[in-house]
C-alpha cells in the first residue's frame, strides 16, 4: 500500500480500504482484534484474497481475533473454532470440522454447508425408515421406533449413470429436475419416489440415480 500513501480514501479499492483499515488497527498492537463482517462489501475474488490476508497476519501477529459472519465459507476458512448461534442462544461451539460433520441438530446441519434432511424412524437392524425410502445407516445409540432426522451431505452421495437397483436399501432411481453447472462440480436435485436428493458430483453424464452408502448418514434427534 506504500505506493498508494497520498491517496484519499475513495481512491483506494474495497480490498485496499480493508489494508488499511486492518494496518491501522494492528498499528497500536491490540491483544484482541474484532472483525465485523470484514469483507461483506467485497467482491467473490476479493473476498478470497482478502480472507487469506487476513489470516496471515493474524497468524504472524498472534493476536486472538474474533471475526462476525454470515458467510459460512468464509468461518469454515478462517476460524479454529466456530460459534454458531440461533435466536441469541448459543446452539454449538467446535472446529469447523466439528460444526460440519458432527452438528448438534438439524438446525446447525441445515446452516452449515448444502445438506439433505429425512424425518426417519429407526427400524430393526441397522435401518431407518424415511420419506424417500429405506437407509442401511449405524443406528447404535438409538432405539427401534426412534424418531430422528436423518443428515446427508450432498457430496457424499454416489452417483449412478445407468441401471439402478432401488430393491437395495441406499440405492434410487429419479429423474433430475435442476442440474447446476458450478465449474469444478454439479450441484443436482433428483426428484426420487417420496422426495427429492440432492448431491454434488464431477461426474459429465445424466444422472439417473444414486446410492447413499452407510457411513454418509448421520442420524439427529428429530427437529
Amino acid at each position: 500500500m506504500k505506493p498508494r500513501a497520498d491517496d484519499l480514501p475513495a481512491e483506494l479499492s474495497g480490498g485496499q480500504q480493508q489494508r488499511v483499515a486492518l494496518a491501522r488497527a494492528l498499528v497500536f498492537e491490540p491483544q484482541g482484534l474484532l472483525l465485523d463482517e470484514p469483507l461483506s462489501a467485497l467482491d467473490a475474488g476479493l473476498r478470497m484474497e482478502m480472507r487469506d490476508e487476513i489470516l496471515r497476519v493474524q497468524r504472524q501477529a498472534g493476536i486472538a481475533t474474533l471475526l462476525v459472519t454470515h458467510d459460512q465459507e468464509e468461518a469454515l476458512s478462517i476460524a479454529d473454532k466456530v460459534v454458531m448461534m440461533r435466536d441469541g442462544r448459543l446452539v454449538q461451539i467446535g472446529t469447523p470440522r466439528d460444526l460440519y460433520e458432527t452438528p448438534v441438530n438439524a438446525s446447525v446441519a441445515a446452516f452449515v454447508g448444502q445438506s439433505n434432511l429425512w424425518l426417519g424412524e429407526v427400524t430393526a437392524g441397522g435401518r431407518v425408515s424415511t420419506s424417500i425410502g429405506i437407509l442401511a445407516c449405524d443406528t447404535a445409540g438409538w432405539q427401534s421406533g426412534d424418531k430422528v432426522t436423518v443428515l446427508v451431505r450432498p457430496e457424499r452421495i454416489e452417483p449412478i449413470a445407468g441401471a439402478v437397483d432401488p430393491a437395495t436399501p441406499g440405492h434410487f432411481a429419479g429423474t433430475m429436475v435442476a442440474d447446476r453447472y458450478l465449474g469444478p462440480l454439479r450441484r443436482i436435485d433428483l426428484t426420487v419416489a417420496g422426495g427429492v436428493i440432492r448431491l454434488e458430483t464431477h461426474l459429465r453424464d445424466p444422472v439417473t440415480g444414486v446410492t447413499i452408502p452407510p457411513a454418509a448418514i448421520r442420524l439427529l434427534p428429530p427437529n
